[in-house]
């Protein structure tokens, strides 16, 4: 006899308010969350205009601290950590000894020798577990703070304001981070997003998620302040290009690859090194592109991509567009046919659709300061 297997989902602290608020639930990396609230199109455009918050409590939160932890970082990740000091906030990304990519990450140092790494709710045993195997020759403390860790991101052209609402603090500048008293709240808030637009990712204890959403969402009223969920955080990012794992970086795909060789230094020493450095001095054979539908199609993740009956690669992230009104997306696709205004066409449903290669991204930062 063969017994059914049920998977238990895992809830972030604000489960119960999303269904409340009558979101659309999904299963996500083994996350129940919403998808959306009323529709990704309203959601989206809420963010460009005025102003969204997002549940991401799901995301994973460590902190590596000890003597040598700024050596033991330098080791694991691609970007240079000198060019940071406390207070301050990098994007990065941990690779493989094969120069493929462990997971995309964000930095915080918090002082001189303590450190906060987040990464994608879906690698963080994972990441935590590679990150501990490398660990023997420093003298680092490494723990998992992801369950404690409370996490939303208030992001568009009115968070500011919506957020000064709650705090007498000075807010930071982009890719700055300070701690703060949240009505009561002890809150790192950090001028960083996933959205292109300006506003903050908030970290706090996860037994205050409820009190934190509460409280923005009821300041944020009359600036229009709406809850978004995961398709329009989809849509954001991919307007922005902005990566998601699994899907433009991954265990099969290079940060060269991906375009994100900006963020690799290869001046100093880690792991993949040796890799990353001949990627970025004699290319690599496929590179990431953007794309717009010139047909009436919509592209989505793993689609093949031709030129004339030649397959040249596939479809990464694929959506129509809310902002531009129209279909789009990026794929990974053979160098030599990645120029910017090479005709393509992408296999949807047995048919064949006509796109064209465009300049990344589709949509520039918005935000200031």
């Amino acid at each position: 006899m063969f017994g059914i297997i049920i998977i238990s989902l895992k809830k972030t602290p604000l489960a119960h308010v999303h269904e409340q608020l009558g979101a659309k639930m999904v299963a996500f990396n083994s996350w129940h969350l919403p998808v959306y609230y009323t529709n990704v199109m309203d959601e989206h455009t809420a963010t460009r205009e005025k102003a969204g918050l997002f549940d991401v409590c799901h995301m994973g939160e460590f902190i590596i601290q000890g003597p040598d932890s700024i050596s033991f970082l330098q080791k694991l990740i691609v970007s240079n950590l000198n060019k940071i000091y406390p207070g301050q906030a990098m994007y990065s990304l941990m690779c493989y000894e094969n120069g493929t990519t462990v997971d995309d990450i964000f930095v915080y140092q918090l002082k001189e020798n303590e450190f906060m790494l987040v990464v994608n709710a879906g690698n963080i045993d994972k990441d935590f577990n590679w990150i501990k195997s490398h660990a023997d020759k420093f003298n680092v403390e490494i723990s998992n703070i992801s369950e404690k860790t409370g996490k939303l991101d208030l992001q568009g052209p009115l968070a500011e304001k919506i957020l000064k609402k709650l705090t007498t603090a000075e807010l930071p500048k982009r890719f700055h981070f300070i701690e703060a008293d949240i009505i009561g709240i002890k809150t790192l808030v950090s001028r960083t997003g996933y959205t292109a637009e300006d506003g903050f990712e908030l970290y706090f204890s996860s037994k205050e998620a409820e009190k934190m959403w509460n409280s923005l969402m009821e300041v944020g009223n009359d600036q229009g302040l709406k809850p978004i969920g995961l398709g329009a955080r989809d849509t954001l990012r991919i307007e922005a290009c902005y990566p998601l794992y699994s899907h433009e970086i991954s265990e099969k795909i290079t940060p060269i690859e991906s375009g994100l060789d900006w963020a690799v230094n290869p001046e100093k020493d880690f792991i993949s090194k040796s890799i990353l450095e001949k990627q970025i001095k004699y290319g690599t054979e496929k590179i990431l592109v953007a794309f717009e539908m010139i047909d009436r199609g919509i592209p989505r993740a793993n689609y093949e991509v031709f030129v004339h009956d030649k397959n040249i690669g596939y479809v990464t992230s694929g959506t129509f567009s809310p902002t531009f009104r129209k279909p789009l997306g990026m794929a990974l696709i053979k160098k030599e046919h990645s120029q910017i205004g090479n005709k393509i066409t992408i296999k949807i449903r047995d048919k064949f659709y006509n796109a064209v290669i465009v300049k990344k991204p589709f949509y520039k930062y918005k935000g200031g300061k």
